[in-house]
């Protein structure tokens, strides 16, 4: 099968991957930069851009906008201007100043998740971004997209469904992934015949894009054939050269067995599936003092979350991974090694 480029209207990657948005820091400006670089989509996480500013503790939002700011760029300056996207979570507070300032800042693309993006027209319409949601279902697509018609008379530029192998944060309840694993391709089908409503209404070709557990070559040939046109993958760049996280963090990843990868409680309600560590084993029976309030999600309260999210995947990346809190996917203890971004990108296109 012959790969083809991801076009997503006028945007084209000669590599039909995007790497997937990590945050706290994962995935910022030297990752994006470098996967950009090399023919794919780089994409810059928008959980706290911010957290290595002067002023994050002191001036928490303007320190993450000013982040956000900076990594753009620099991931522009590393990549040679190629294409460039912000993960901007609808469960964030401030949802609107970070993806306004990821318009100002040149970025091309934005990808939002983690709730339903219904206003995201609306917030990029005088702009010429792209936006991409991610759905875990052909009923989220359906209930997105027909809200942009209606209220905007706009459709999405390409459509991400993530499924159950995912890192982070995950669209499933939890007693219910091992169903969606089985389900899963037929699941990207609905996803890809409910897309083709809007492709032949607004007379515009809408890439789907399959994300969660994407590993090898032979994962990604396996959603081209079911008519996807390309794969996120986030797990496989943690642990490279390029990364932004801690060495501590990426060895986290090569050092992790099967076993060791488990749901952890969210402070927000969904499942999350993380690298078992001193702070998983203490959510199991306790909860963690909150000294501060970041002010980072929407569904968080602090005086019954059982741990501040934001305080625990921070102090993951700067390296502290007994007592922070390691996201990951279903496939990170298949990485043994840290490698480059261009070796990753030539295991999955077999370059």
């Amino acid at each position: 099968m012959n790969i083809k480029p991801l076009i997503i209207g006028n945007l084209i990657a000669k590599i039909p991957i995007i790497q997937g948005g990590m945050g706290v820091g994962v995935s910022l400006s030297n990752l994006a930069g470098n996967v950009a670089k090399h023919g794919a989509i780089g994409v810059i996480s928008a959980a706290h851009p911010g957290y290595q500013e002067d002023d994050f503790e002191t001036n928490t939002l303007a320190a993450n906008l000013r982040g956000l700011t900076k990594h753009i760029k620099r991931a522009k300056e590393i990549s040679g201007n190629g294409i460039i996207g912000v993960n901007v979570m609808v469960a964030m507070n401030n949802y609107i100043e970070h993806v306004k300032t990821a318009i100002e800042a040149g970025a091309d693309m934005i990808i939002s998740g983690a709730g339903l993006p219904l206003n995201l027209p609306e917030i990029t319409k005088d702009s010429s971004i792209k936006i991409a949601p991610i759905v875990s279902s052909s009923k989220a697509a359906k209930i997105i997209l027909s809200y942009w018609k209606k209220h905007f008379n706009r459709t999405a530029d390409a459509v991400i469904i993530e499924g159950p192998l995912a890192g982070g944060h995950l669209g499933f309840k939890k007693d219910n992934i091992e169903n969606e694993v089985v389900n899963f391709n037929k699941n990207i089908l609905s996803v890809i015949e409910e897309i083709k409503n809007f492709e032949k209404e607004f007379n515009k070709k809408i890439p789907v894009i399959v994300a969660g557990g994407v590993f090898t070559h032979e994962d990604m040939m396996k959603y081209l054939e079911l008519g996807a046109s390309g794969v996120q993958i986030a797990t496989l760049f943690a642990a490279t050269h390029e990364s932004d996280a801690h060495i501590n963090f990426k060895n986290a990843y090569v050092n992790c067995t099967k076993e060791d990868i488990e749901f952890t409680i969210s402070p927000v309600g969904m499942p999350g599936r993380a690298i078992r560590n001193k702070l998983t084993e203490t959510l199991k029976n306790e909860k963690i003092r909150i000294t501060k309030c970041y002010n980072c999600l929407i569904p968080c309260n602090p005086s019954s979350t059982p741990y501040c999210i934001s305080s625990a995947l921070i102090k993951a990346v700067k390296g502290d991974v007994e007592n922070g809190l390691v996201f990951c996917g279903a496939n990170a203890y298949k990485i043994d090694k840290i490698v480059s971004v261009q070796e990753i990108l030539n295991k999955i296109m077999l370059l």
